[in-house]
């Protein structure tokens, strides 16, 4: 009975994450980078958490270029896990190696209750997509549909998204490129495709989804193309936007600007940025949820004698 009940917990993420995509409405994703971060996305009405590797790499001050190793990056994305009732979407780069290392990563990730991974068809050590004059060298597709059929042989429960990240547009190959490759991805098992650039408007994004005739939903990430709507990317054929990495830059923003501030000043009084107060903080992390344990647990006690 206690493994069932493990098997469908486990499994909830991901069946929600899959029903959501038959929904009318485009799903929105935000960015995370530990427990706290992804709580606060589920607190402000997100449809899921985006576990992304670039976020969780600058948490341990280190690079974007496959420098963390699967079981820390999963680390990360179990915290959220554990802290959220919303589906968690890993970030899994280029899959930490060939397809044995995928095929290993679905098992973990699946059983730790991530909804959803992603992983792109760059060769490994990848570097940000983003990154000026950064290395983005594609992985040959028959390598990349070799992960895809490694990972989709691995997961257990059908709903588990394996998304692929086409990279094409960030390498300059163009959208017919992009197109090839989603096709090939599709039918090696994919469950999504993520076409992803690095230009400051969309349209090379709506190039391609309009000219896609694949059956798997299109999610963007709109970093460079900030000015894009909800409305527009789903009214070009875009099922999923990932807001990536804003609520890292936020954080450290906000951070920095009051570090700053504290290190010049004589009192807290002269510090004049915005704080949580502890009461927010003492909600996010369930303190009175334990304060309420603590007045049961006394009145079994008084039931049972112990106390007075």
């Amino acid at each position: 009975m206690i493994c069932l009940i493990y098997q469908i917990k486990m499994n909830d993420g991901a069946n929600i994450l899959h029903t959501k995509f038959y929904e009318k409405k485009i799903v929105r994703v935000a960015g995370a980078f530990d427990a706290m971060s992804a709580k606060l996305v589920e607190l402000n009405n997100f449809d899921a958490v985006w576990a992304g590797s670039f976020a969780i790499s600058a948490t341990h001050a280190l690079p974007d270029a496959s420098i963390l190793t699967m079981t820390e990056f999963l680390s990360a994305a179990s915290s959220m896990t554990d802290a959220c009732s919303i589906p968690i979407i890993a970030d899994c780069d280029t899959g930490f190696g060939g397809p044995s290392n995928v095929s290993h990563l679905v098992k973990k990730y699946e059983n730790a209750g991530i909804a959803a991974i992603c992983i792109e068809d760059k060769i490994f050590p990848k570097q940000n997509s983003l990154l000026k004059e950064g290395k983005q060298q594609l992985l040959s597709e028959k390598d990349f549909v070799a992960k895809i059929i490694a990972g989709k042989s691995a997961k257990i429960n059908p709903n588990f998204m394996i998304i692929a990240r086409i990279e094409a547009l960030i390498a300059g190959h163009g959208v017919e490129e992009a197109l090839k490759r989603a096709t090939a991805y599709e039918i090696a098992g994919a469950d999504a495709i993520l076409i992803h650039s690095k230009k400051n408007d969309p349209a090379e994004v709506f190039e391609f989804c309009n000219k896609w005739n694949g059956n798997i939903p299109i999610v963007a990430i709109p970093t460079t193309y900030p000015t894009v709507t909800t409305d527009e990317l789903k009214n070009n054929n875009v099922k999923m936007v990932i807001y990536a990495n804003q609520s890292l830059r936020a954080a450290h923003w906000a951070m920095s600007e009051h570090l700053n501030q504290l290190s010049n000043a004589k009192s807290l009084n002269d510090v004049k940025t915005n704080l949580t107060s502890m009461e927010d903080i003492f909600h996010l992390q369930e303190m009175y949820e334990i304060k309420k344990q603590e007045l049961d647990i006394e009145k079994d006690l008084k039931k049972m004698g112990y106390i007075n």
